[in-house]
């Protein structure tokens, strides 16, 4: 049986960004407490992704040429931060980013890892209500 979804509390960050700069946004995301998960925190997951764009005119890359196809190695950071604290982690990655247009996809979440507090659960096994 459908339950409604509580309110979101949490989301899950997406950035994408090059590997030097990895460290210091790590450090970052640190700092404003993103990735504080129960009695963790600094928990973050990330991994290699080639990615492409090309530049505008008018645009300054850190990486590639105006109007040219560049095809590069990021890393793909996720992280979750509370809903909260959003606008104060974002400044922060927005410090250390080197990109002009940061690619940072906000994805909500009902909850992480088993700490399912407030999902309204229905408690017959075959999950069709008594």
């Amino acid at each position: 049986m459908f339950q409604p979804a509580p309110p979101i509390s949490v989301v899950k960050l997406e950035i994408f960004v090059p590997p030097s700069h990895f460290p210091a946004l790590q450090q970052a995301l640190q700092e404003v407490d993103a990735g504080h998960i129960g009695a963790y925190d600094s928990c973050l997951s990330y991994q290699e992704v080639h990615s492409c764009w090309r530049p505008l005119p008018g645009a300054h890359p850190f990486l590639g040429q105006e109007n040219t196809l560049s095809q590069e190695i990021e890393y793909k950071v996720e992280v979750c931060c509370k809903v909260e604290q959003l606008d104060q982690t974002l400044r922060a990655i927005r410090r250390v980013h080197p990109y002009e247009e940061p690619v940072v996809n906000i994805i909500p979440l009902w909850g992480t890892g088993l700490d399912l507090t407030g999902l309204q659960q229905d408690p017959s096994p075959n999950g069709e209500g008594a």
